[in-house]
C-alpha cells in the first residue's frame, strides 16, 4: 500500500521561486568583475532566472544539454544556476584554475552547447575557443561597455542578450532524478573525471545543509560566499540561502584579506566559509592592520573545508573572531557534505583545548549519509577510534558513477563509494582521517599520518605553510621528508622545528629532514599538489638513509 501524499518532484527551480514568492526584497550582494558592488535580490534574480531560460531556447538549447560557465561568484553566476538548471538543461561549472588543456579537455568532454564567461577569462577563452568542439555560442557575462575586444565566433553579450528575453516563462516539471549539474574533479593525476549531480540530490542536499546540527542556514543569516561557485557548486549554498531566503554576499574575484573584511564589515556577514587558503590571506591583512578588532564584525559562525585545519587556525578563529568553529569534509563526488564537526551536548563540560581535540575531527556523519572504513582485505573494520583504514560513504547525495562511465565501476560490491581516504571512526561517529590513501607515509610496517605532521608542523608560529611527503630509506621502506614555508620575517632552524615536533607527536614519527622552501605546489582547489612534490624530490636523499 502507497502513502496517500501528494507527489510533487524535487526540482531546483522550487527554491528560487520560493525565494522570490517568500523573501522577494532579500539582499544579494556582489562585487562585479567589473568593479564596484551590485544589489540585488532573489525577485530579480528569478525573474533574470526566467529570462535566462528563454535566452537558452532561443540559442536551441535543449533537455540535459549542457552549459558551461567560466565564472565567480556575481549575481550572473547565480541567475544561471537557477536559469539554466531550472529549464532541464545541466550547468557544468568549468574551474578557471585548472591548467588550459584540462579546460579545454572537461568542456569538449561534457560537449557544451554554450560557453558563459567572466571577462576576466576572455584571453583563455581565446586561446581555447578553436579547440573546443562542440561550443555553438560564447556569452560574455557583462553589458555593453565592457564587451572585451576578442575576436570569437558567435560572441554574445550577456546582458543584450537576455534583455532581449521574456520575463514571461513557466518553469517545467520534470523527473527530479534528472541531470541538474556537472563538476568535475580536479585530481593530481590522468584527466578530470565529471560528478554529474541530480535535482533530487540537490535539493536533498540543500535541505541538510539548514539543519542545525549541520549549518544552520536560515533567513536571518548573512552568508559571505567565499567558496567558489565552481567548487562543488560553492558547497551548495546557493541552493540552501534560496531555500531559505539568507542573505547572500558574492566577492567575485574578489579574495584577498582586504577585500573580504571589508565585505564581513559592511554587509553585517554572520557565516561564512571558506577553504583554509583563503583564511589565511585574511590573517595576513589582519595582522598588518593590528588596529582592526575583527570581533566587532559580528560574525558567528565560519565554516572551513577542502583542507584539514591545524588547531592553530581553530584557535586563532574563534579567538579573535568570537565565532563557532565548524569544519566540514566531503568531496566532489559527495555533492560535497559528508560530515559536519559540530560538538555533542556531553562536550560541553569538557575545557575549550579539550573542545578543540574534538573540533581537529572532521565530524560525524550527517542524516542520508553512511560511513564505513574497511581494511585491505575489504572487510569492515570496527568503529573504536583506534582501527584505521579505507573510508567507503553511501547516501543519496554521494556519486554512483562519473560521467559517461569514466574509470569504470567505482562502487564496491555493496554499492559503497571509496573516498581514497584513510580514516578512524569513533564510538560517537567521529571521523578522523588519518590521510589521502596515496599519501600516507608506510615506515616499518606502521601507518604516519601527513595531515597530523603537517598541522602540527603549522602550529610554530615561525611557519607559514608544511607538507610532509614520504621519502625512500633502505630499512623502514618510508620516512617522512618535512618541507615548509616559513612565515615572512620569520627565522628558524632545521633543528628548531624538528625539536618543536618532538615535544608534540611521536618519536618515531619526528621527520627525518626538513627542507625550507620559497613556496608550495597547490591543485585548483587549493589543496597541497603532493605529486608535484614527489616528483621534485623523488631522488632526495635522507640524512638517516
Amino acid at each position: 500500500m502507497l502513502g496517500l501524499m501528494q507527489d510533487r518532484p524535487l526540482l531546483i527551480s522550487s527554491l528560487i521561486e520560493h525565494a522570490a514568492q517568500y523573501h522577494p526584497r532579500r539582499e544579494i550582494v556582489a562585487r562585479t568583475v567589473e568593479g564596484g558592488t551590485h544589489r540585488t535580490n532573489y525577485a530579480e534574480v528569478e525573474r533574470r532566472a526566467r529570462r535566462v531560460a528563454n535566452a537558452l531556447a532561443s540559442l536551441a538549447v535543449a533537455f540535459s544539454d549542457r552549459v558551461g560557465t567560466l565564472a565567480w561568484n556575481t549575481h550572473r553566476h547565480l541567475e544561471l544556476y537557477f536559469g539554466v538548471s531550472g529549464t532541464g538543461a545541466i550547468l557544468h561549472t568549468v574551474n578557471p584554475r585548472l591548467f588550459p588543456e584540462q579546460i579545454e579537455y572537461i568542456i569538449n568532454h561534457a560537449e557544451d552547447k554554450v560557453l558563459f564567461f567572466d571577462i576576466t577569462f576572455a584571453a583563455l577563452v581565446q586561446q581555447l575557443a578553436p579547440k573546443l568542439k562542440s561550443v555553438r555560442h560564447f556569452v560574455a557575462m557583462t553589458d555593453r561597455a565592457h564587451m572585451p575586444a576578442i575576436d570569437l565566433p558567435n560572441l554574445l553579450c550577456y546582458e543584450d542578450l537576455i534583455a532581449a528575453q521574456s520575463e514571461d516563462y513557466a518553469w517545467p516539471e520534470f523527473d527530479e532524478r534528472s541531470a541538474s549539474s556537472l563538476c568535475y574533479t580536479s585530481g593530481t593525476t590522468g584527466n578530470p573525471k565529471g560528478v554529474l549531480y541530480s535535482h533530487r540530490s540537490t535539493v536533498l542536499h540543500s535541505l541538510m545543509e539548514c539543519a542545525p546540527d549541520t549549518f544552520g542556514v536560515n533567513s536571518a543569516m548573512c552568508l559571505l560566499l567565499a567558496v567558489p561557485m565552481f567548487h562543488a557548486n560553492a558547497w551548495g549554498m546557493p541552493y540552501a540561502t534560496a531555500m531559505v531566503g539568507a542573505k547572500l554576499v558574492m566577492p567575485g574575484p574578489h579574495l584577498d584579506g582586504q577585500s573580504l573584511y571589508e565585505l564581513m564589515r559592511d554587509e553585517g556577514v554572520t557565516f561564512s566559509q571558506a577553504v583554509p587558503t583563503v583564511w589565511l590571506m585574511l590573517f595576513q591583512y589582519l595582522d598588518q592592520h593590528p588596529e582592526i578588532d575583527i570581533k566587532d564584525v559580528g560574525v558567528k559562525t565560519i565554516g572551513v573545508g577542502g583542507a584539514a585545519t591545524p588547531r592553530s587556525m581553530i584557535e586563532r578563529l574563534e579567538r579573535d573572531f568570537g565565532a563557532e568553529y565548524v569544519q566540514g569534509w566531503g568531496m566532489t563526488e559527495t555533492s560535497p557534505i559528508g560530515v559536519i564537526g559540530r560538538l555533542l551536548p556531553k562536550h560541553a563540560a569538557l575545557s575549550g583545548e579539550e573542545q578543540t581535540s574534538v573540533k581537529l575531527k572532521a565530524g560525524r556523519a550527517v542524516w542520508g549519509v553512511g560511513l564505513k572504513i574497511v581494511g585491505e582485505d575489504g572487510k569492515a573494520l570496527p568503529h573504536d577510534g583506534v582501527a584505521y583504514g579505507h573510508l567507503h560513504v553511501r547516501g543519496p547525495w554521494i556519486a554512483g558513477s562519473y560521467f559517461k562511465g569514466e574509470g569504470g565501476p567505482v562502487l564496491d560490491e555493496d554499492g559503497w563509494f571509496p573516498t581514497g581516504d584513510i580514516a578512524t571512526i569513533d564510538p560517537d561517529g567521529y571521523v578522523q582521517l588519518v590521510d589521502r590513501a596515496k599519501d600516507v607515509i608506510k615506515s616499518g610496517g606502521e601507518w604516519i599520518s601527513s595531515i597530523d605532521l603537517e598541522n602540527t608542523a603549522v602550529g610554530h608560529p615561525a611557519v607559514q605553510e608544511a607538507a610532509i611527503i614520504a621519502a625512500h630509506h633502505p630499512k623502514w621502506q618510508e620516512r617522512p621528508l618535512l618541507l615548509a614555508v616559513k612565515r615572512p620575517g620569520q627565522n628558524i632552524t632545521r633543528e628548531e622545528l624538528l625539536s618543536y615536533l618532538s615535544q608534540r607527536v611521536a618519536k618515531w614519527w619526528v621527520p627525518d629532514d626538513v627542507v625550507f622552501v620559497e613556496q608550495l605546489p597547490h591543485t585548483a582547489t587549493g589543496k597541497l599538489l603532493k605529486s608535484k612534490l614527489r616528483e621534485q624530490f623523488r631522488d632526495y636523499r635522507l640524512p638517516t638513509a
